[in-house]
């Protein structure tokens, strides 16, 4: 079994403390251990009104990084110690940018303002802008509706940031493994993971057996067509026969013989639809944006 610094006793303690100690209703608060783990903090407090979150000494600016995403009007319950018990103390947010926490703690997070859903295809402009035009929230949405991501799910997402992005807010407590080639879009994925407050993003350069072997082994991928995809689907296929795949093409080339590669790969059920995207302009004219397709299929694994 995993070992925490947060025993399931010590959890119960503290939810005993702040039950004891503050009105809140304790069957709305969600739970966050963030010591020596990729969970993501900032989307958590930003996505649920109340957070009993377990934390490690050593955090120096955890309140500064909230406060920098404008969480500063979240209310703080917290006590000076290691151990639940003596005086609870209650803060502002905004009133604690100064302070960093220097021993293993619980610490109850109110956030007013939380939006409790997440809403799938972000707006473009909420990211930084890389080396290409991404593409619209409309087809992102589907993309990510073909990927099934779970909460606890290992993804490797190969030259698309945007989606990446995403994939690390709805797989929170699993991993995403954004591959970027081009230095502009690591530079990009870079800033947008310290916006949106994302620890469980590990950005590579490149698919290989070397730089994939000191990653967990993933069981979806969305890759962007390249000339380098037959490579990156068989490397991926060696460290896990039975991953899912969903591939993403504007080549109608690339897109005609896919089915023919991920047959002979061993990728079967594989699906191809097309998304057109029209937005009606200024001129009250439909402007039709590039129409990709998206290719998806299932590796059966070994024996099957």
């Amino acid at each position: 079994m995993e070992q925490r610094l947060f025993n399931n006793q010590q959890i119960l303690d503290w939810l005993q403390y702040f039950a004891q100690n503050t009105d809140v209703d304790l069957e709305k608060v969600k739970l966050l251990d963030i010591t020596g783990r990729n969970k993501n903090l900032i989307p958590t407090i930003e996505s649920n009104q109340l957070v009993l979150v377990f934390t490690d000494d050593n955090r120096p600016d955890i309140f500064y990084k909230m406060w920098d995403v404008g969480l500063g009007e979240c209310e703080v319950w917290y006590n000076e110690g290691s151990d639940p018990s003596g005086p609870i103390k209650h803060d502002k947010l905004k009133d604690m940018i100064n302070r960093g926490i220097n021993a293993s703690a619980g610490m109850l997070i109110y956030n007013p303002n939380a939006r409790t859903t997440y809403k799938i295809g972000m707006d473009n402009s909420n990211f930084d802008r890389g080396s290409s035009n991404y593409v619209g929230s409309e087809v992102r949405a589907v993309i990510l509706n073909k990927l099934h991501v779970g909460l606890q799910d290992t993804v490797c997402i190969v030259n698309a940031e945007t989606v990446a992005v995403e994939t690390g807010l709805i797989a929170s407590e699993g991993t995403v493994i954004a591959v970027e080639y081009d230095r502009r879009n690591r530079e990009a994925m870079e800033g947008d993971i310290q916006r949106f407050g994302l620890n469980n993003v590990n950005i590579i350069d490149h698919v290989d057996d070397q730089t994939m072997s000191a990653q967990p082994v993933p069981s979806l991928a969305f890759l962007v067509a390249s000339a380098s995809l037959e490579q990156e689907l068989e490397c991926l296929l060696r460290i896990n026969p039975a991953i899912e795949f969903v591939i993403y093409t504007l080549d109608f080339g690339v897109m005609a013989k896919l089915p023919d590669l991920l047959d002979r790969l061993g990728v079967k059920d594989v699906e191809v639809v097309q998304i057109t995207v029209s937005r009606l302009t200024a001129k009250n004219l439909f402007q039709s944006e590039p129409a990709p397709w998206i290719i998806s299929g299932k590796a059966l694994g070994p024996g099957a």
